[in-house]
């Protein structure tokens, strides 16, 4: 009896509990299969994400390039002409300078005053000309506000109404852009006064009166 009893707990643990263990430990190993299937498609995602990223960052990039060598002339241009926008002043000193003098004649020596002046004037056209300066011929010619500023108004006639009629400070292009604007004085016909209401006879108006 005793023999059979172990027998049937024997086989009763069999059916009842190693079956049990064995399921608790697949399903554990399951979930960690599942998990790490999870884990690895997460990083497959974020790995075609950084590699979408570094792809518009290269193209970025090599748009940038390319925008940085196509202005690089523009700039460096650009650079030199705020260096000669430095010489403005000195030039207009000098045309001052030249413009006094000659205006001035009496004075010894300003014969050569004016001559080395002329010769200096000379240079600075040597200069600007080689960089693409060229000074703006406004005197004569319409106003135009994109290249001039105005600093006064004269009377003007039918013949030059909106014309320049005096530069006051050179103005001077670089290539097809405006580098300084003119200062200039402008012609402005004044506009005819409004006519004015005639008169009646004194003799009408007593009438207007009466029939009041």
């Amino acid at each position: 009896m005793t023999a059979m009893k172990n027998h049937k707990e024997e086989k009763k643990h069999k059916e009842d509990g190693k079956p049990e263990a064995t399921e608790c430990v697949c399903g554990e190993e399951a979930q960690k299969a599942e998990a790490a299937v999870g884990e690895l498609e997460k990083n497959k995602k974020q790995c075609a994400e950084y590699y979408s990223q570094l792809l518009r960052l290269q193209a970025d990039f090599e748009n940038y390039r390319k925008r940085v060598e196509k202005e690089k002339p523009e700039l460096i241009k650009w650079g030199k002409a705020e260096i000669l926008m430095k010489l403005m002043p000195l030039y207009d000193l000098l045309l001052a300078a030249h413009l006094h003098i000659n205006n001035n004649k009496e004075g010894g020596g300003s014969e050569d005053v004016l001559k080395g002046l002329e010769m200096i004037f000379k240079e600075f056209t040597k200069v600007f000309e080689s960089e693409g300066i060229r000074p703006m011929e406004p005197v004569g010619k319409p106003y135009d506000p994109m290249a001039s500023e105005i600093l006064g108004v004269v009377d003007g006639t039918d013949e030059n109404d909106g014309l320049v009629t005096e530069e006051l400070q050179k103005g001077f292009y670089y290539g097809d852009k405006i580098l300084r604007p003119a200062r200039v004085k402008i012609a402005k016909k004044k506009a005819a006064p409004a006519p004015q209401a005639e008169e009646k006879p004194a003799a009408e108006k007593q009438e207007e009166a009466a029939e009041d």
